[in-house]
């Protein structure tokens, strides 16, 4: 075995030689003068080399150790050379890693399967609640507790569901870390045992048409802002998913003065996939009871000319934010017994058991239709929309003139109590 004095004493020749340790370890000694401390090995039936550093850079005591590491690589069956190889693609990697970084490309990464719209939600998500605590720090940095603190806050404010979405989405982020070699682990895959269990089940919902009025009339006369009273009005009247409703645009709302009145949602709008949100032949057209034309026209009236009808007062471009219309249920006393959303239960369960009562079968499927429950091909979208407009329209009706009864009129929504939406 070699000693420092042997190396020490190894002086340059007209041509290269080696000076061996153990192990397959040896000095390799240049004409130059230049020395440098390799390892020759077999895998695989090949013999091959490995170069661990220069002499005296790298001392024989260190060149032991990574002759023993190699050792250790050969007996789990890993070529030592391709684990170097792969040490410093890593490392280099690893240089500007930033979690922001990798989220970044992770979200380019998602454009050809995502809407704009899902993309622009996620992108919000990291900006709001994780971009400013984890954003700057090296991915390879990241614990477990500092992915809590980006989702302690989250579930603090209710919000339950999307921090087990955002946990999620971290650990999307770190999957392609992973693959790029940067980290080895997810530190937000053992955050979600950590999380508050998500409550599933149906949103909550009346179920009955006096239950609904009940539950109109006294939202309407909590302090809001008319606007978030009118979108309310408007949601229980239509059914359209609440995400919609904030996102309606006036250029959308046909025909309001003439006997067949509409709403086209662009495909982009709905709760497709992509591909469907790419296919005109999948826009959802609702068609308005008299009640809905005027409630639109008010609000429509009221909210000016910006891009969004049910806008928020603070930011006149943003729409009305979800969490404004929950409050206003919640403030009514119907917290755990009905939610915004809840009006496309109410429609649905009361407008069918109408349709059992008077034995009117055909229209159960229509029912089922204007909640948006979509055909799986553009052909039978079309045909549907087209073939079932008028009884549509008529339920539309039906369904708006059992639930305006005894409501105070619209013009009273804008003088009433308020609060900024």
């Amino acid at each position: 075995m070699l000693t420092d004095t042997a190396i020490k004493k190894a002086k340059p020749k007209d041509k290269a030689y080696k000076l061996g340790d153990a192990g397959g370890l040896y000095l390799f000694v240049m004409p130059s003068g230049y020395r440098s401390w390799r390892m020759k090995f077999r895998f695989a039936g090949k013999e091959k080399r490995l170069v661990f550093g220069s002499y005296p850079d790298t001392t024989l005591l260190q060149a032991r150790a990574m002759r023993e590491n190699a050792a250790k690589l050969l007996r789990d069956g890993v070529d030592p050379s391709v684990h170097k190889v792969q040490q410093a693609a890593a490392q280099v990697a690893r240089v500007g890693a930033t979690f922001k970084t990798i989220a970044e490309d992770w979200l380019v990464s998602q454009d050809a399967t995502w809407s704009k719209r899902y993309a622009q939600n996620v992108k919000n998500s990291f900006v709001q609640d994780v971009y400013p605590k984890l954003g700057h720090l090296p991915i390879d940095a990241i614990t477990t507790p500092l992915v809590l603190k980006v989702l302690r806050p989250v579930e603090e404010r209710g919000a339950i569901e999307t921090a087990h979405r955002i946990r999620q989405r971290i650990s999307e982020v770190f999957a392609r870390a992973i693959g790029s070699g940067i980290v080895a682990a997810d530190p937000a895959a053992v955050a979600q045992r950590a999380l508050s269990p998500i409550k599933r089940g149906k949103q909550p919902a009346v179920r009955t048409v006096e239950a609904a009025r009940i539950v109109l009339r006294k939202v309407e006369e909590q302090p809001a802002h008319p606007l978030t009273k009118l979108a309310s009005r408007f949601l229980s009247l239509t059914a359209v998913r609440s995400g919609v409703l904030r996102m309606a645009e006036p250029k959308e709302f046909e025909g309001l003065g003439g006997p067949e009145p509409i709403w086209r949602i662009p495909a982009a709008k709905m709760k497709l996939v992509v591909d469907q949100k790419e296919d005109a032949a999948f826009e959802f057209i609702v068609p308005l009871s008299r009640q809905a034309v005027e409630t639109i026209t008010v609000a429509m009236d009221f909210s000016g000319k910006g891009p969004l009808i049910f806008r928020s007062v603070r930011h006149p471009r943003r729409p009305l934010s979800d969490s404004t219309l929950s409050k206003a249920y919640r403030e009514a006393g119907f917290t755990g017994l009905h939610v915004p959303h809840g009006w496309r239960s109410t429609f649905s369960t009361v407008m069918n058991e109408l349709a059992g009562v008077e034995s009117r079968v055909g229209d159960r499927a229509i029912i089922d239709l204007m909640l948006a429950h979509v055909p799986s091909n553009s052909v039978e979208a079309a045909y549907n929309r087209a073939a079932y407009m008028p009884r549509r329209r008529e339920l539309a009706q039906e369904w708006a003139d059992l639930l305006v009864q005894e409501l105070a009129p619209l013009e009273s929504l804008l003088t009433g109590l308020r609060q900024h939406a």
